[in-house]
């Protein structure tokens, strides 16, 4: 019962960028793509992609050609390889550090919003280069000094490591691993509540980090036992899911519960249930709300619920 095969990728996946990490340090190479006239730039903003038609509920990527991205490039923020995208190089460059970056680009050009809010609409392929390019330059920012010795850093491999000139250390990119799983038992499975929640009725799958030295099944037998004292038996990988908010990568599983009763840790969760297929097809007649639609967490509930 618990292998659920995936019905489909979920959000965030199935990026159409070739990342060319071996051509990176080729610092000819390099120049050359940003000297391209089809090079195309990504710019973030606080965390922030930029995105026409969200308003409208239509929303697509926008790319900057070049001489569009020229004045966002003057302003001095980090930028990095992301990869080609049909032989066009693409590249991701921060400007958190103006103020309104609106009037450096060319006019009309969107607006910068939150991708989570809208990437399960946005046309196939393009939550993918929006998270990576904002994963990324939010590494950027946040490891501007050498976690050895303190000293700054500077870029490398296209922007995709950063070396440390004083003492010789170099870093690259990390991804917290989380596990996120749906724990069932007969024709129920296991949501809980966090305080955390923007959304006060919505119940969704327990999650938590891997800690070191630890499986990725001890983590969900673990998680659920802290969070909500249900024992979880057999465990079965379902998917993954990169969730660049900011820097992790979702490890999806389904569990078998072994125990009914739930004792949740009132500093994780406010509360938890276990809930049947029946409610879970009309989470509004029964008076809660189901995950965002972007999440592995949703997909997880959807696949189960027609497995």
């Amino acid at each position: 019962m618990l292998m659920i095969p995936a019905s489909r990728e979920n959000v965030y996946t199935g990026s159409p960028l070739d990342r060319r990490s071996s051509q990176r340090d080729d610092a000819a190479w390099v120049q050359a793509q940003l000297a391209d006239d089809a090079a195309l730039f990504a710019p973030v903003w606080r965390s922030r992609n930029l995105m026409r038609g969200v308003e409208q509920g239509q929303p697509e990527a926008v790319l900057l050609s070049r001489s569009g991205a020229e004045a966002v490039r003057m302003a001095g923020g980090p930028w990095a390889l992301l990869g080609l995208w049909d032989k066009r190089p693409v590249f991701a460059v921060d400007c958190s550090a103006t103020d309104d970056p609106l009037p450096l680009l060319p006019p009309e050009m969107g607006t910068f919003s939150d991708l989570r809010g809208v990437a399960g609409l946005l046309p196939e392929g393009e939550a993918s280069v929006l998270a990576h390019a904002r994963g990324l330059m939010h590494w950027r920012v946040k490891h501007r000094f050498c976690g050895v010795c303190g000293n700054g850093t500077e870029p490398r491999s296209a922007g995709n490591a950063m070396a440390c000139p004083n003492c010789g250390a170099q870093h690259f990119p990390r991804t917290d691993p989380a596990v996120i799983m749906l724990v069932v038992r007969g024709d129920s499975c296991l949501l809980g509540h966090s305080q955390r929640f923007p959304n006060v009725k919505m119940y969704s799958t327990l999650a938590g980090f891997l800690e070191p030295g630890e499986s990725l099944e001890e983590a969900v037998r673990r998680e659920v036992m802290e969070e909500a004292g249900i024992s979880v038996g057999l465990v079965r990988y379902h998917s993954s899911q990169p969730w660049p908010f900011p820097a992790s990568i979702m490890l999806g599983f389904y569990g078998e519960g072994l125990t009914d009763q739930i004792v949740i840790d009132p500093e994780e969760l406010m509360d938890a249930r276990w809930f049947t297929r029946a409610e879970l097809r009309d989470p509004d007649a029964h008076g809660f709300a189901l995950p965002r639609v972007d999440s592995i967490a949703r997909r997880l509930i959807e696949d189960w619920l027609v497995a």
